[in-house]
């Protein structure tokens, strides 16, 4: 049984979330400056797409686990 209250849990979840949206956010707007360029690099842009889904997996992955933790009984 775990040590962390419900609370504990919805907000480290919450948190890796959060960093995760910052990244993302980061890698749109390498991609973003990537295509402003002259002669943008396909492979560079194709790199930051493929992060960019492995991060949209990862949240949905945490708002899977979010919801499982809001299922929760209080006292665990």
């Amino acid at each position: 049984m775990s040590q962390l209250s419900k609370e504990d849990k919805i907000q480290i979840i919450s948190s890796h979330k959060r960093n995760l949206e910052y990244r993302k956010y980061g890698l749109e707007l390498d991609k973003l400056q990537e295509n402003a360029k002259a002669t943008p690099n396909t492979d560079l842009i194709s790199t930051f797409q493929s992060s960019i889904a492995e991060i949209e997996d990862q949240v949905a992955v945490l708002d899977q686990e979010l919801a499982s933790v809001n299922a929760l009984a209080e006292e665990e």
